[in-house]
């Protein structure tokens, strides 16, 4: 069994019926939007429970080695080449941990949002459309699809028709908008 990632749980109200399980960019951590949360006027939502987990702290070759909150090792800049499978996977195992966390707390699936900035927008997107539940949608934030040829193969038909909001500035110099 994957243990929980630590993580920041802040709710909206009392006995949430939803969450939003939001993913941070490499060398930040769970902190890095929790700030959000009261700025976004959810006062006539249902009640929702936002999860800001935090990455492992890695050596990240990208960066020199340097050990930092990263979901996955990148080797290179152009973040397709020598694409660190394992890492990819063993951060997966840990975010279908997370949602299967919230659906035994009561949240059922199809009202569970796996959101990411950046790196946590690859992750998002790769265990997002991985995932064999149907989820409520995936935020996708400034990121890319890593392993992308495998997807086909590995995709689950749940979450063939979920929604996906995808958004990417036009001059990100760390992920560039073609990615």
């Amino acid at each position: 069994m994957t243990s929980l990632l630590p993580s920041i749980q802040i709710e909206i109200a009392p006995n949430p019926t939803a969450a939003v399980i939001w993913l941070h960019g490499l060398g930040a951590d769970g902190n890095d939007f929790a700030g959000l949360v009261p700025e976004l006027n959810l006062s006539g939502c249902r009640p929702i429970r936002f999860v800001f987990p935090h990455a492992p702290s890695i050596p990240v070759t990208l960066n020199g080695g340097y050990v930092m909150p990263a979901w996955y090792d990148i080797a290179g800049s152009d973040l397709l080449s020598r694409q660190d499978a394992a890492g990819i996977a063993k951060s997966a195992r840990g975010i279908e941990a997370l949602i299967a966390h919230e659906v035994a707390r009561g949240i059922a699936s199809e009202h569970i949002v796996l959101a990411g900035f950046s790196q946590g927008c690859a992750m998002a997107l790769h265990t997002g459309l991985r995932h064999g539940a149907r989820l409520a949608g995936i935020m996708a934030l400034s990121g890319y699809l890593p392993l992308a040829d495998t997807l086909a193969t590995e995709r689950s038909a749940a979450n063939a028709a979920t929604p996906v909001f995808m958004a990417h500035g036009t001059v990100d110099p760390v992920v560039v908008l073609a990615r």
